[in-house]
C-alpha cells in the first residue's frame, strides 16, 4: 500500500474485519495481520504500507555541492544513487523486519507508473530477507484495482498479476532526466544571477524540463496582452416592436465593421426603412451532449475554474477521498467506462442523498443511458463516486469536490439536454438581421449540472415569412477590441495536456512549482500573472535557445518515456540520447548567457546598488549591505564578495560584536519571538573555520574553544528530541529566557523574569549537562527562601522543577532513561546510549505515560506540538522506542 489508511481499508475487506493491528517499528505504518487462504492453501497474512516512494534518486558525495562541481559534469560524469526518500521513517528497515521469513509478497501499490516504480523499490528491500523460492515457484504478485470497494478488492485478489518492469523503468528514466537536466541548469543560472543582482526575490532560479515550458505558456499569454493594440469598430443595432409594449433586439449579420464612414453609410440606409420584414423562420431541435466520463485533467480544470481550488490542493483532496473509499482512483487519463463496469451499483449508492436522490431514483426506475464513448487510455476507469457521503462527513473542500465528482457521474448516465432553437431572419432595407431563441424541451443532464443548463431567454413572437414589424430603434455602437486575459489554471492545464507537458499526476506539481519559485502569482479568478523574473527568464531562453522553453522537445521526450513503458524503446538508449541533447544545449546556454544577462540588467538592480548597510566586513572594515529579497544575503561592494545567510527569518546587527577569527561583525538571525535565534559570523557561515564544521553553521554550532558566543561556551546539554543536537542558551532572549537545539526545532523556556542566566563551566554529576547560574531580582524570585541566586542542572535540580517548559518535542533526555551511564557534557561528543531494554506497560493517559517513563522525581512541564494532526508521542527509554 502507498498509504497507511489504504492498507487498513484493504486489510479490513480481505479479512472481513477479523484482523489484529499493531504499529510498525517506524511509528508511521501499521501492520494488520489475519489468517486466510492463498492460492488454495492456508496462509497467515501481513498487510502494511509505505508512505509514497521508498527511495529517491540523488547524486553521490561531492556532486551534491554547488561549489565543488561544474554543473556540466552532472550530465554524465556524476554518479547517482538511490537513497531513502525519508530517512526518519527507516522504511527499508521496517519493510525488511516485516518481510523476513515471508514466502510470498502481494503488491497493492497504486496502479499507475509511479505505483509500478514503488513496487520494485519495495521488492529491492524485502526480497533479500524473504524465504527463497523452491524451484520455479512464483513468489511475487501484483494486485490491480481502481477503487476501495469489496467487489474491486476481492476481484483484484482473485486475479493477481505481475509488476510491470517497463513502466517502472520509464519512471526511473524521467527521474534521472529531471534530476540531471534540472540541477545542471538550476545551479548554473542561480549562481550566475544571484551573484550579480540583489532584487530577484527568489531563493532559487530553477529550470525544469516540464516546469519551464509551463512557465512559457503563461509568459506567451502575457506577451500577447502587452503587444495588443485595441482597434475601434462599429456595430449596427436594431430593435423591432412585435407588440406595443415589447421590443426585440436584432443582431446584425455583418457583425461589425472597422471603418466609421462605412458604418455610417449602413446606418443611413437602414434608417430609411420604417418596418422590418421577416425573411425566414426556422425551427430546429438541437442536443447538448452529456459530459464524457471524468478523468484527472478535467477534474483539475473544473476544481480550479468552478471551485476555486489550485490543482495541487485539488489533487490532495482527491487522493484523500480515494484512500477513504469515497471515490475511485483519481489519477486516470481514461474517459470511457469498460463494458463490465457496474454503473447501476454506483448509482444506487447515491439514492438517499437529499441533493440528488430524486434524479437518481428517476434514472434507476426509467433506465440509465450508456455513457458516451470516450478515450480508453488503458489505465484506470474514470473517476467515480464509490460510496455515499454527506457534507458533515467530508466538510469544506472535500465535500465540494466530492459533490462535483458525483454530479458529473450522474450526468454521464443521464439523457442529453434537448432544446428547440428558433431563428428569425429580418431585412431592414438591404441589410439582414437575425434573432435566435431557445426553449428547453428536455433538460436531461442539466438537472443535475444546472450550470450547464440553457440560459433562459425572452420568448420570440409567433411570426411567419413576410410579416412586418415596426422598427423601434436603429443605432450605431462604437466598441473596441479587447486583449486576452491572463491564463487561468484551467486554461494552462488544457495547454499542458494538449502539448504533452507532464502527466495527469505531475501537472499540478509543475503549476505549483512556478508559483512557489515566484515566477507567477495567482490573481483573482485563479489567473496566473507572470512576475518580472518569470518574464525575463522566458525571454532569455527564447533569445538563447527557444527549445528550452517551447513544449516541443519535452513532448518528444514524454513520447519516448511512454515507449519505454510499453517496452518499445530501450531505457539506456533513451536516457543517453536525451542527456546528450541537453548537454549540448547546456554548453551553448552557458556560452550565450550574456544574452539573458542583458535582459536581467534592464529589470533588476546590481548587488552593489541593492540593500541597506548593516555590518562591517572583516577584510576592508567597510559596511556590507543586507539584501533582504530572497535569498537574503550580505554583499561587500568594496571586496565584491557575497555572503549567504540563514533564510526565512530576520537579520539584525548583534551588538557590534566581532568574530575573534576574522574580525567580521556578528549578525543575529531570529525566526520570531516564539522561535529561536542565534548569532553568526557571515564569513564563518560561508567558510567553516574548523574541520568538524560545515557550511551554514552559526555560532551555536561553532566549536571555537574560547569564543563567548560558541557552542563550547553556551551549550548546555544534549537535545531532548534529536540524536545529534545540543541545547544552546540564547543570550538575547531575556527576560523570557530560553535554550534551543542547534539541529532541530526544540525550544526550552526557563527562568522567566530572571535578571541573568549564565552557563557554568561545571557539569551535572547525573547527566553531565552544563550547570546554569541563575540570578533573579528579589521582587520576582521564584526560588525558595527568597533567594535570588541558584546554580544547578536544568534537567536534574529539584529547585528548577517548575521553571522549565519544553516546546515542539517529546521528552527524550538521557536523564530520563533510568539515570544509567553518563553522557558527554553539553552533548559535544558521540557518547553511546545507556544499555538495557525496558518495555513497561503503556498507560492510556498520556501525562501518566510520561511520568512512568521518566524514572526520576522531577516531572517537567511539557507542551506538545502535535504535527500533521497525528496524536502520538514517541519516546525512548533505555534505547527502547515506544509510542504513546
Amino acid at each position: 500500500m502507498r498509504t497507511p489508511s489504504l492498507a487498513q481499508s484493504i486489510a479490513k475487506i480481505l479479512s472481513r474485519g477479523n484482523m489484529s493491528s499493531r504499529k510498525g517499528l517506524n511509528g508511521a505504518c501499521s501492520v494488520h495481520e489475519y489468517s486466510g487462504s492463498f492460492i488454495g492453501q492456508s496462509a497467515h497474512f501481513k498487510m502494511t504500507s509505505v508512505c509514497g516512494h521508498v527511495m529517491t534518486l540523488d547524486f553521490i558525495g561531492k556532486y551534491n555541492s554547488w561549489d565543488k562541481v561544474d554543473p556540466a559534469e552532472l550530465f554524465s560524469k556524476a554518479p547517482t544513487e538511490k537513497k531513502e526518500a525519508n530517512p526518519k521513517l527507516t522504511m527499508v528497515k521496517f519493510l525488511q523486519v516485516e518481510g523476513r521469513g515471508c514466502d510470498c509478497i502481494v503488491l497493492w501499490l497504486d496502479c499507475d507508473k509511479e505505483g509500478e516504480n514503488i513496487c520494485f523499490e519495495v521488492l529491492d528491500a524485502v526480497l533479500p530477507v524473504m524465504n527463497k523460492p523452491r524451484g520455479t515457484e512464483r513468489t511475487i504478485y501484483r494486485a490491480k484495482f481502481s477503487s476501495i470497494t469489496d467487489t474491486d478488492i476481492c476481484n483484484a485478489m482473485n486475479h493477481l498479476g505481475e509488476p510491470n518492469r517497463n513502466e517502472a523503468l520509464s519512471v526511473d528514466a524521467r527521474q534521472e532526466l529531471d534530476l540531471r537536466i534540472g540541477c545542471a541548469f538550476t545551479r548554473f543560472q542561480t549562481k550566475y544571477f544571484q551573484g550579480k543582482y540583489g532584487n530577484l526575490d527568489s531563493s532559487l532560479i530553477s529550470f525544469g524540463p516540464c516546469q519551464t515550458p509551463t512557465l512559457g505558456f503563461c509568459v506567451e499569454r502575457h506577451d500577447k496582452i502587452q503587444s495588443f493594440k485595441p482597434e475601434t469598430y462599429w456595430v449596427l443595432q436594431a430593435k423591432v416592436n412585435p407588440e406595443k409594449e415589447s421590443s426585440l433586439t436584432l443582431d446584425w449579420d455583418r457583425v461589425r465593421v472597422f471603418d466609421r464612414e462605412v458604418a455610417q453609410m449602413f446606418l443611413n440606409i437602414t434608417k430609411m426603412a420604417k418596418e422590418a420584414k421577416v425573411e425566414s423562420v426556422s425551427k430546429k431541435e438541437k442536443v447538448k451532449q452529456r459530459p464524457l466520463a471524468l478523468n484527472t485533467v478535467e477534474m483539475l480544470r473544473v476544481a480550479s475554474a468552478a471551485l476555486g481550488m489550485g490543482p495541487q490542493h485539488a489533487m490532495q483532496i482527491a487522493e484523500r477521498l480515494y484512500t477513504q473509499g469515497y471515490i475511485s482512483y483519481p489519477r486516470t487519463e481514461t474517459t470511457h467506462y469498460p463494458e463490465n463496469f457496474d454503473l447501476k451499483g454506483c448509482l444506487r449508492q447515491q439514492a438517499n442523498n437529499p441533493y440528488w436522490a430524486e434524479t437518481v431514483k428517476s434514472l434507476l426506475s426509467e433506465g440509465i443511458n450508456r455513457p458516451r464513448k470516450g478515450h480508453d487510455a488503458g489505465d484506470h476507469p474514470p473517476i467515480t463516486p464509490m460510496r455515499a457521503a454527506t457534507e458533515a462527513e467530508l466538510g469544506g473542500d472535500g465535500w465540494r469536490l466530492y459533490e462535483y465528482i458525483t454530479r458529473h457521474f450522474i450526468a454521464t448516465v443521464s439523457a442529453d439536454c434537448k432544446y428547440l432553437q428558433t431563428t428569425i431572419s429580418f431585412s431592414i432595407g438591404p441589410e439582414r438581421f437575425t434573432c435566435v431563441g431557445k426553449v428547453v424541451t428536455s433538460p436531461g443532464f442539466t438537472e443535475i449540472m444546472p450550470w450547464h443548463s440553457i440560459p433562459l431567454e425572452e420568448s420570440l413572437p409567433h411570426c411567419e415569412k413576410g410579416d412586418l414589424f415596426p422598427i423601434g430603434e436603429i443605432k450605431l455602437l462604437e466598441k473596441q477590441t479587447s486583449p486576452p486575459d491572463y491564463l487561468t489554471e484551467a486554461e494552462l492545464i488544457t495547454l499542458m495536456e494538449k502539448h504533452g507537458i507532464g502527466t495527469d499526476a505531475s501537472i499540478p506539481v509543475h503549476i505549483n512549482n512556478i508559483c512557489q519559485r515566484n515566477y507567477v502569482t495567482v490573481e483573482s479568478g485563479r489567473r496566473l500573472k507572470p512576475t518580472n523574473l518569470g518574464i525575463v527568464l522566458v525571454h532569455g531562453y527564447y533569445k538563447i535557445d527557444a527549445e528550452l522553453v517551447l513544449p516541443t522537445i519535452r513532448s518528444a521526450v514524454e513520447k519516448q518515456l511512454n515507449l519505454i513503458a510499453l517496452g518499445k524503446a530501450n531505457y539506456h538508449q533513451v536516457l543517453e540520447h536525451t542527456l546528450d541533447i541537453f548537454k549540448r544545449k547546456f554548453h551553448y546556454f552557458v556560452d550565450s548567457i550574456a544574452g539573458m544577462d542583458e535582459l536581467m540588467e534592464v529589470s533588476f538592480s546590481p548587488l552593489a546598488a541593492t540593500g541597506k548597510p548593516l555590518s562591517r566586513c572583516g577584510k576592508c572594515h567597510r559596511f556590507m549591505k543586507y539584501i533582504q529579497a530572497k535569498p537574503s544575503r550580505l554583499h561587500c561592494s568594496h571586496c565584491d564578495d557575497t555572503y549567504s545567510l540563514p533564510q526565512n527569518g530576520t537579520i539584525k546587527l548583534y551588538k557590534e560584536l566581532r568574530c575573534p577569527l576574522d574580525d567580521f561583525e556578528l549578525v543575529l538571525w531570529s525566526s520570531g519571538s516564539r522561535g529561536k535565534s542565534y548569532p553568526l559570523c557571515p564569513y564563518c557561515y560561508n567558510h567553516p573555520p574548523f574541520r568538524d564544521m560545515k557550511k551554514g553553521m552559526g555560532c551555536n554550532e561553532c566549536t571555537h574553544p574560547t569564543c563567548q558566543h560558541s557552542l563550547s561556551m553556551l551549550g548546555i546539554g544534549q537535545c531532548v528530541e534529536c540524536e545529534n543536537g545540543v541545547l544552546v542558551l540564547d543570550p538575547t532572549s531575556g527576560p523570557k529566557w530560553k535554550m534551543a537545539c542547534n539541529k532541530c526545532n526544540v525550544i526550552v523556556h526557563f527562568f522567566e523574569n530572571a535578571h541573568k542566566v549564565r552557563v557554568s563551566a561545571e557539569t551535572c554529576d547525573l547527566c553531565e549537562a552544563a550547570l546554569v547560574d541563575v540570578d533573579f531580582n528579589k521582587a520576582k524570585s521564584p526560588l525558595p527562601g527568597d533567594e535570588t541566586q541558584h546554580s544547578g542542572c536544568v534537567f536534574c535540580d529539584p529547585v528548577f522543577q517548575d521553571l522549565v517548559e519544553l516546546k515542539h518535542a517529546a521528552m527524550r533526555h538521557p536523564m530520563h532513561r533510568g539515570g544509567q551511564g553518563k553522557r558527554q557534557g553539553r552533548g559535544r561528543g558521540k557518547g553511546r546510549r545507556p544499555g538495557g531494554r525496558l518495555n513497561p506497560k503503556k498507560p492510556k493517559d498520556k501525562m501518566a505515560a510520561l511520568a512512568a517513563y521518566f524514572n526520576h522525581d522531577i516531572v517537567l512541564k511539557i507542551k506538545l506540538m502535535w504535527r500533521l494532526g497525528v496524536v502520538g508521542l514517541g519516546m525512548n527509554y533505555n534505547g527502547f522506542r515506544a509510542d504513546v
